[in-house]
């Protein structure tokens, strides 16, 4: 096997695939680490996980709230990305549950956005994989979302608040505009605390950053969020983000039918929200 890593990908040193693979960064079709003697064998399937500058450790665990031969639920906390992408790999929630529960098949269904914490929900079954896809396709799952933002006067609650949602200038945000919406949420009111409150939200649509970029253009923006209204620089890589300020947004719960077996499910966070100190 080292052998063959080494042919195939030859811009990684030698010494470099030996410290993977004592590492357990590469496994076989199972999930199973390999050693640098394993045999080759043709046309098996091999994972290797790649390797990111800098990846800062996140101190945040996940919690596993469910889990069958189709789904896997877990409690997402804040800072935690969902998938690989940029500079985040090992600190996934995907690449973690693979490590830690050894399911290679694993596959999330839907995402939520790194800073934001709350129910996660993945399928452990290749099989039945497009059943629970088409359950977020086809808008059967309802999402129920809770946040911290700035009140207001004069808006009433409930409401349910119709947009245009499409990309910005700015790869990292999206914007309201006027026409047709394409996006829908019911925003109702949990608690008022001085000039903050307890927000419900209920996103009937997918669009991405929905809920962040909705509030904020209610002149809500969400507490501690970095994107919306104002855009702060990312963390450089190799600097220690801070932690200390989570995005006040959480997925609270999903509730659906269960395709396959007909029961009724419903998985809620067990994670909560910072109250604002009284004024």
């Amino acid at each position: 096997m080292l052998d063959f890593l080494c042919q195939r990908f030859a811009n990684v040193s030698r010494a470099d695939w030996i410290a993977r693979l004592h590492r357990g960064d590469v496994l076989d079709s199972t999930g199973s680490p390999l050693n640098a003697d394993a045999p080759y064998c043709a046309q098996s399937l091999v994972y290797c996980f790649r390797e990111t500058v800098a990846e800062r450790t996140i101190p945040f665990e996940e919690v596993v709230l469910y889990q069958d031969d189709h789904l896997l639920v877990v409690d997402k906390p804040h800072f935690l990305p969902v998938v690989p992408s940029g500079r985040y790999l090992q600190e996934t929630l995907l690449v973690r549950l693979k490590r830690k529960l050894g399911l290679a098949d694993l596959v999330p269904v839907h995402r939520i956005d790194r800073d934001t914490a709350g129910v996660v929900m993945f399928s452990v079954n290749p099989q039945s994989r497009g059943t629970y896809v088409a359950l977020f396709r086809e808008r059967l799952v309802q999402k129920y979302y809770e946040a911290i933002a700035p009140w207001r006067e004069g808006l009433k609650f409930p409401v349910r608040l119709q947009s245009k949602i499409e990309p910005s200038e700015h790869f990292m945000r999206m914007q309201v505009l006027e026409g047709e919406p394409n996006s829908e949420t019911d925003i109702g009111l949990i608690a008022r605390y001085g000039d903050w409150a307890h927000y419900s939200l209920r996103p009937l649509t997918g669009r991405r950053h929905q809920l962040r970029v909705q509030m904020a253009h209610l002149g809500l923006p969400i507490r501690d969020d970095n994107i919306y209204p104002v855009l702060t620089p990312e963390c450089p890589a190799g600097e220690t983000p801070d932690f200390s300020t989570p995005l006040q947004l959480l997925a609270r719960r999903l509730v659906f039918c269960d395709p396959l077996s007909g029961d009724a499910r419903r998985f809620e966070s067990g994670l909560s929200l910072r109250i604002p100190p009284p004024p």
